[in-house]
């Protein structure tokens, strides 16, 4: 007899939270003889190791897997599922596993009691069939090392949720064009006359002979750049949204049984400003920028086409922007050629580019697990895991990750007018910070007071004038006599003869301040104030009065008549006028003491223009970014209007109309331009000059003091944006004696510990926009840039007429012969430039006019995903040519209960 093994099938697993994709497989094992299974026996199904089977265990609450078991061999090649015999009849072996089904070597193995090794039985899978030890049976299909979700041909049909707009731009070289020749003759010191391009002999031209002689180049060749004419492949990105999964696990923690653990969860997410959002369970995200702000890799392909500096932009109908590579030169004009290439740049970059969002995006999340044990808040919403079990219980915190599924499409080919605009920023203005310093406190420094202006002074001075006998009298003077000057003699009398007092005596006063000398000035003569007799009483007393010595104070009293009322002396009090030095000694004490002061206000005002400079470039450095989009219109509207003005279609009188005549032809609103590291302006000031003690590259840095003997670093300095004035710096041969004239001079930029990494270009002394992204400075300090406008569907060959007038491009080499290549239409062989190039408007006239080839190209959004076999093939016009998966990581994490084996540590 022989045993028998059939699948039962496979039943949805009815277990919460575990959804359709894990499900209950089911197999009879039916013995020929009761001999074949006894009851005890363990009976396993050994199935390949890959197998995802969960353990029975894990879902109590299952009848169909009560007395099941999962087990492992030690070689880990296969997984055993099985039972133990319970009674004589068929024994049911159930596991659980995903529903995915594939037909898989199976072997059927029983062991007498756990921990004996197993021995394999052969089985039939039917009744009367042959028995053999392994038999391909349905069974769990082999799953991946990692999980990652179901297969993508699941999702066909799947609508995208989001797309992108992208392109392919290549020039196609052997027209002439006036516009472009004629900007680089002048570059080259050649002056090219329009008429050269129009005309007999306008067919031939050739660059390098002729009058096209100046503009020969060693290398590289010329004709890509001086062409006014390409091709732009648009593609269109798609995103799917797939399913969801769980990735590796990002923590752990067990619980004893009957154990509570509360789990607070910290998810990081980086931006630029540290911001703290608390959830009701206690979830804490701080957010700090350095890589995407963007959660989605559509959202953070759209942000990496606004800032990429490489790409040109243009606009759609939704006003969104979208990036343009700039290819290599399309040697062939065919349309096949040109999409099948442009399809591989498309590929390379945007494969590239989602991978690093996507890479950003993984970095962007970081999760971060604290366990607190023991807790009694039971009332709070938190994350609380308990075991209300009897076993020790595992958990993994695993991260829900998003499967997002990419697709390109081809959905057209616009010829377009390649032209290069000069100086495209200059009509742009820039904002200026507003920022007004308050003036520093002065409070705390005394300021000395100047003294007042020196005026005349008037003082008193009182003294005695003495009863004294003079020399030549022979008698005692009496102080009752009324005493007269004696004519003819300097003494005084009373008209008796041998009796005589002196009639003048000399005075001392004080003066009222250093310098101050007596006043001889008429007006200010010494006048007598009082005079009284030694008894008090009013005194007679007449005199005049002299300066003797202005400078010592020192004057004389000549008495012309006196009576001392039978006293001494008389008492008297006179008034001086004094007239100032001529320098007021106060003053220079004035001086140095306003000097000191200035001293100290200069220390504070420095330090307060020092706080001040670091304060405006905090605020100059946090000033936010206008949006790409507004910055980019902008952009657009000056080239725009730089185009206009160079063509000059009207005579400089009627510009409007070369606007709408453009405009006609043209689809001005797409049109894309390139601002690329070749067309930057890589001096501050032109050679041979280099840069100087003058330099100021182009930002207006007012002029430095080089003279200043001041070693104060930040004397003459100034703050308006990033910017300070030119720096010298020793050359590398520098020595002690280094004159001034010998340094080497650089447009320097102010930092702090604290301010984010200067703008690119800030080295080169560009011209710096604060609430500019990356791309508008570049436009700014572009010396030119290369616009290309799409033709309008319909208008291919209109447009290609006009440009070969000869009032804007010409006609320059469309004679010449068209070199065919390998996959052109056979149409091109043996013709001409010109003719090429009619023939390829006419075709893209016709394909871009064709409602099919609209209908194919919006095929996505009516049809939803399609899965490419293979995830890439040449693209066809209108065609997906081009699929991948990407992997995101969400800022969710699962609880998933894991067992391990105790003897392997492998997870069961």
């Amino acid at each position: 007899m022989t045993l028998v093994v059939t699948f039962i099938g496979r039943t949805p697993l009815t277990t919460p939270g575990t959804g359709s994709w894990y499900q209950v497989w089911t197999y009879s094992v039916q013995a020929g003889s009761p001999a074949e299974l006894l009851p005890g026996q363990r009976v396993a199904l050994a199935l390949p190791a890959d197998a995802d089977v969960r353990d029975p265990a894990l879902y109590p609450g299952v009848p169909a897997l009560a007395g099941c078991f999962l087990e492992q061999d030690d070689g880990l090649s296969r997984l055993y599922v099985g039972r133990q015999v319970a009674g004589v009849g068929a024994q049911t072996v159930s596991f659980v596993a995903p529903r995915a089904q594939d037909d898989r070597e199976v072997m059927l193995v029983t062991q007498p009691q756990p921990g004996r090794p197993w021995t394999v039985r052969p089985y039939a899978t039917s009744s009367g069939g042959s028995a053999d030890n392994v038999h391909p049976m349905p069974a769990p299909a082999a799953s991946p090392s990692a999980q990652q979700g179901r297969p993508v041909t699941d999702f066909a049909g799947a609508f995208p949720y989001a797309s992108e707009l992208f392109g392919v731009y290549q020039p196609l070289p052997g027209w002439l064009g006036y516009g472009a020749a004629s900007r680089l003759g002048a570059a080259l010191g050649a002056d090219l006359d329009r008429s050269l391009f129009s005309g007999e002999g306008a067919g031939q031209l050739t660059v390098g002979e002729g009058a096209l002689a100046p503009l020969a180049l060693p290398a590289p060749p010329t004709e890509g750049i001086l062409s006014p004419v390409g091709l732009v492949n648009l593609f269109r990105e798609y995103f799917f949204e797939f399913d969801t999964f769980l990735g590796t696990p990002v923590g752990h923690l067990w619980l004893s049984p009957g154990g509570t653990v509360e789990v607070v969860e910290t998810a990081t997410r980086r931006t630029l400003v540290e911001q703290t959002a608390e959830q009701s369970e206690q979830s804490t995200r701080k957010t700090e920028e350095s890589l995407t702000d963007q959660t989605d890799v559509a959202d953070a392909v759209k942000e990496s086409n606004a800032n990429e500096t490489s790409l040109g932009v243009q606009a759609n109908a939704g006003a969104s922007y979208v990036g343009i590579v700039h290819a290599d030169v399309s040697t062939s004009y065919s349309t096949k050629n040109t999409t099948n290439t442009s399809s591989e740049e498309t590929h390379k970059h945007s494969r590239t580019q989602s991978s690093k969002a996507t890479s950003e995006i993984t970095r962007n999340f970081k999760t971060t697990f604290k366990t607190v044990t023991e807790t009694t808040d039971t009332s709070s919403r938190r994350y609380v895991v308990q075991n209300t079990t009897d076993k020790l219980v595992n958990y993994e915190l695993r991260r829900k990750m998003r499967k997002v599924g990419i697709q390109l499409q081809h959905i057209g080919t616009q010829m377009s007018w390649q032209v290069f605009v000069g100086d495209p920023g200059r009509s742009l203005g820039l904002g200026e910070l507003a920022h007004v310093v308050p003036a520093p406190d002065l409070t705390s420094i005394k300021k000395p007071v100047k003294p007042d202006p020196l005026t005349l002074a008037r003082t008193t001075y009182s003294d005695n004038y003495p009863i004294q006998q003079s020399p030549d009298s022979s008698n005692a003077p009496h102080n009752d006599k009324d005493w007269v000057l004696e004519p003819g003699w300097d003494r005084l009398w009373h008209g008796e003869e041998d009796e005589y007092i002196v009639a003048h005596f000399e005075y001392t006063a004080i003066p009222p301040g250093p310098g101050y000398r007596l006043s001889t000035a008429p007006e200010n003569r010494i006048t007598k104030v009082s005079a009284t007799t030694s008894s008090g009483q009013v005194a007679k007393f007449l005199a005049t009065y002299e300066v003797v010595d202005a400078a010592s104070g020192r004057f004389r009293i000549n008495c012309t008549n006196v009576h001392f009322g039978g006293g001494p002396y008389i008492a008297f009090t006179l008034s001086l006028v004094w007239d100032p030095p001529a320098a007021d000694p106060a003053d220079a004490a004035y001086q140095e003491e306003l000097a000191e002061y200035g001293k100290a206000v200069a220390k504070v005002q420095r330090d307060a223009y020092a706080g001040a400079v670091r304060d405006r470039l905090g605020l100059v450095s946090g000033v936010k970014q206008r949006s790409s989009e507004d910055l980019r219109k902008e952009e657009r509207h000056s080239v725009f209007i730089h185009l206009i003005d160079g063509l000059d279609l009207f005579h400089g009188t009627r510009s409007h109309l070369s606007a709408e005549l453009i405009r006609q032809m043209f689809d001005v609103d797409s049109m894309l331009y390139f601002v690329a590291p070749d067309y930057w302006r890589p001096d501050t000031t032109p050679p041979p000059h280099g840069t100087t003690a003058d330099s100021r590259g182009r930002y207006p840095v007012p002029a430095h003091d080089w003279d200043s003997a001041s070693t104060d670093p930040l004397d003459g300095d100034t703050v308006l944006s990033r910017y300070a004035h030119t720096a010298g710096s020793n050359p590398p041969h520098a020595t002690a004696s280094t004159g001034a004239a010998d340094l080497e001079y650089r447009v320097n930029y102010l930092i702090t510990e604290d301010t984010p990494p200067a703008p690119v270009g800030s080295s080169l002394g560009w011209l710096i926009q604060s609430d500019g992204d990356e791309r508008r400075n570049e436009f700014l300090n572009a010396a030119w840039v290369k616009a290309v406008l799409p033709i309008r569907p319909g208008h291919e060959l209109e447009a290609l007429g006009w440009l070969s007038g000869a009032g804007v491009e010409g006609e320059g080499a469309l004679a010449k012969p068209y070199t065919w290549q390998p996959g052109d239409p056979p149409e091109y062989r043996d013709n001409t430039i010109g003719g090429v190039l009619e023939l390829l408007a006419a075709e893209l006239q016709a394909k871009n006019t064709d409602i099919a080839n609209t209908l194919a190209s919006e095929q996505v959004f009516e049809t939803g995903f399609d899965p490419l076999e293979g995830g890439f093939r040449p693209a066809e016009p209108y065609q997906v040519f081009d699929q991948w998966v990407e992997v995101l990581p969400t800022d969710q994490v699962v609880a998933v209960e894991v067992a391990y084996d105790p003897r392997t540590g492998r997870q069961l």
